[in-house]
């Protein structure tokens, strides 16, 4: 009996807590300013925020001028409020072309090159599995060219695709190969689709001498080139000619702002949205061919910025690590370089909540992605409550959304991250009508709707930055052992 009323006493507590702390953001939140912020970002003069394009410097600048206005500090290693990038922008070949016994692969037809230098010849290729480490374990490798399946066993996602291929071709270039072929074998993509995507300028993090390593994938869905290999090998001819590769500095955006408590405050919570779009593309029907991603993802840059506004002058008991990422568009290039590079040691994180989106179509609600994995749920829904919306859970599993943006970066490290998203139901054509295309301006958005997500947001950042309870997986989830090894967790 004592125990359910010291429960009863507690909810209490926490409710008049947070009506509190819901009116002293509603008192506080200048939408005004936000909004300027917003149409800033999303002006025509940014181009569209693409890391590829000089414009991106305007919107890095812009952010980092504001943190610092707020009163958020440099993150100690950061250049100033910077994360430097090492990125190389790999453009397709003038010719791309490889005869492997009776067939012909074409550049754009079913021979994609990612990245890596020209190379032209005849040179062998050797079956090496998933070109993972044991793959290649006791195998003469130099001079020949590694034929690999695409992903791993147990990675499989659009995200786990791109980032291995850097993974192996690292492990290609100390074995002695001189490249890399991944066999393009998942049935359930379309090729059509991932040529369509790849067939064009890509960025990668520059990882010196396997950056320069050819890397490409080829079509096989049917084991055409599986079964054209005599012992695992066979003899490829290789046309790779007019191949351009362009060093470029990105930079994240990082801040940080220290806690008060005298434990928590060596805790942080990250709260993090990538600032970049994708630029500039086809014209619509009135001639507008600048993408400048309001939905995707300004209105989530801003959401943190004013995050980092708010808690500069009302600070939490937990520190607060801010991050603007850079190049989630080309790959989620910039979370992940700072999460195998991170300024704040991970275990130090204890959770991320992140913000990413393609749009809304109900503006009675928020989807968090990943609502129903954690411990913190219940504050981050009684947030969303507190400002009259509700808190729904992903509505469309089989897209796999939650590996598909930056929050994936460290879950994989172990680190509790939801993605607190725009409102949406389903993937319909009020989604479709926005996401990545020109429409997606500020003019299109409903900024009531908008102002309480940014203050919802704040309000659940303060909820999970104050309570004394780490938050952590759900048991069973996929992320709960990696966290348990990050966390020292028994």
């Amino acid at each position: 009996m004592k125990k359910q009323i010291l429960t009863v006493a507690l909810g209490c507590a926490f409710a008049v807590t947070t009506f509190a702390q819901q009116k002293d953001i509603e008192k506080k939140f200048d939408r005004k300013s936000a909004v300027k912020d917003l149409t800033y970002l999303t002006s025509d003069e940014l181009m569209g925020r693409d890391p590829i394009r000089p414009e991106i410097s305007l919107a890095y600048n812009f952010i980092a001028d504001q943190l610092k206005e707020f009163g958020a500090k440099p993150v100690p290693g950061a250049d100033g409020y910077f994360q430097n990038i090492p990125f190389m922008m790999s453009a397709p070949p003038k010719k791309g072309e490889i005869k492997l016994g009776d067939s012909v692969y074409i550049q754009g037809k079913n021979l994609l090159v990612i990245n890596g230098e020209a190379i032209s010849g005849k040179f062998e290729l050797v079956d090496v599995g998933f070109g993972l480490a044991s793959d290649l374990e006791g195998k003469d490798l130099k001079g020949k060219i590694l034929l690999t399946n695409v992903g791993a066993p147990d990675r499989m996602t659009p995200a786990d695709l791109f980032s291995l291929g850097s993974e192996k071709a690292i492990l290609a270039e100390a074995a002695g190969a001189i490249g890399v072929i991944e066999r393009f074998n998942i049935p359930s993509i379309p090729w059509p689709l991932i040529s369509n995507y790849l067939n064009r300028t890509q960025m990668v993090i520059d990882n010196n001498d396997s950056s320069k390593m050819p890397y490409m994938w080829m079509e096989d869905v049917k084991n055409t080139i599986k079964n054209q290999l005599t012992e695992g090998k066979a003899m490829a001819e290789l046309a790779i000619e007019g191949k351009t590769n362009k060093a470029i500095e990105g930079k994240n955006v990082l801040a940080w702002i220290e806690g008060t408590d005298s434990e928590l405050k060596d805790e942080f919570v990250l709260l993090s949205a990538h600032y970049d779009h994708v630029g500039v593309g086809r014209a619509d029907a009135e001639g507008d061919s600048i993408y400048n991603g309001a939905r995707d993802n300004a209105v989530g840059t801003v959401a943190v910025m004013n995050a980092a506004k708010y808690f500069a002058k009302n600070r939490p008991k937990r520190s607060i690590l801010i991050a603007l990422w850079t190049a989630e568009e080309k790959g989620l290039l910039g979370s992940a370089f700072f999460a195998e590079n991170p300024l704040i040691p991970l275990e130090k994180i204890i959770y991320n909540l992140n913000i990413d989106g393609a749009g809304y179509n109900d503006t009675s609600v928020i989807t968090v992605i990943g609502l129903g994995r954690t411990s913190a749920d219940n504050l981050v829904s009684d947030a969303v409550s507190a400002f009259g919306l509700k808190a729904i859970a992903d509505p469309a599993p089989e897209q796999g959304l939650y590996d598909r943006s930056d929050n994936v970066s460290f879950a994989k490290k172990g680190i509790p991250a939801p993605t607190f998203s725009l409102g949406f139901t389903a993937f319909d054509d009020e989604i479709n009508k926005y996401y990545h295309k020109a429409g997606d301006h500020i003019g299109s958005l409903d900024l009531d709707y908008v102002t309480l997500y940014w203050k919802a947001y704040i309000l659940a950042a303060q909820n999970i930055s104050n309570n004394p309870e780490r938050p952590f997986w759900t048991a069973g989830d996929k992320y709960e052992s990696v966290g348990k090894e990050l966390y020292g967790i028994q």
